[in-house]
């Protein structure tokens, strides 16, 4: 039986604005105008990282690109995967995370489709080491969603071990939670994507740790631990969106 999550697809263009087909032609001009020595590949959670300010000061010293599109699915990372965004670059990094948003998807064919992703990516840059980010948890409540990403992050971990030039980062999911096990809004602003920038904090320093011990460099990450004290009210008394 064919898995739709291991199925190559660009988005289809529901509101006839050709947002998601100008945007892959951006990262196309991109990867061809500039030399990067990361990458980052993936859906929201990986574009809204470059609006905080953590991606100006902890990630821009290290010359990196961001190909995050709002809402992609595994295929359709694997689609532009295999259409050009990674032909002009030569990035010693690269940096994926999806997955989050095949929700008619089960967990053995979002991992396949996350595995399928990273096939694509070391054929097309063999020589680059690959960092897969494991599925964050979601919702404000304990939910199946969560299930499902654990068995996803679980099945990824597996087959990705012991797999050359990759690296498999899985950020626990108490990180994000409070101890009853509920996910804060000072943390996930709706529940799903992460705040700037306490949220993504939780996300970006492990990742930039590991980022840096591949390049072999050092950047300075005393700038990452912002007073978000105050945001921690407002989240937290808010209602959802």
């Amino acid at each position: 039986m064919s898995n739709p999550a291991t199925d190559p697809k660009p988005v289809e263009d529901a509101q006839g604005d050709g947002r998601w087909m100008s945007l892959h032609n951006s990262f196309l001009h991109d990867a061809k105008e500039k030399e990067p020595e990361v990458v980052l590949i993936g859906d929201s959670l990986i574009a809204l990282m470059a609006q905080s300010r953590l991606w100006k000061e902890m990630f821009e010293p290290l010359h990196c690109l961001n190909f995050g599109i709002g809402g992609d699915n595994t295929q359709h990372v694997l689609w532009r995967v295999l259409n050009g965004e990674l032909d002009q670059v030569q990035p010693k990094v690269i940096v994926l995370l999806v997955g989050t948003n095949n929700h008619s998807h089960s967990a053995d064919q979002v991992a396949e489709g996350v595995l399928a992703v990273t096939r694509a990516i070391q054929e097309k840059q063999p020589a680059s080491h690959l960092i897969v980010i494991g599925l964050l948890p979601r919702g404000q409540q304990p939910n199946p969603l969560r299930e499902k990403h654990c068995a996803v992050n679980k099945r990824l971990a597996e087959e990705l071990e012991g797999r050359a030039m990759t690296t498999f980062l899985r950020v626990e999911d108490k990180e994000f939670m409070s101890a009853e096990g509920t996910i804060p809004r000072n943390v996930m602003y709706d529940f799903l994507h992460l705040t700037m920038d306490k949220g993504y904090q939780k996300l970006c320093e492990p990742l930039l740790e590991e980022i840096q011990n591949l390049l072999g460099t050092y950047v300075k990450v005393e700038s990452t631990s912002f007073d978000t004290s105050s945001m921690a009210g407002e989240f937290d008394s808010a209602g959802p969106n």
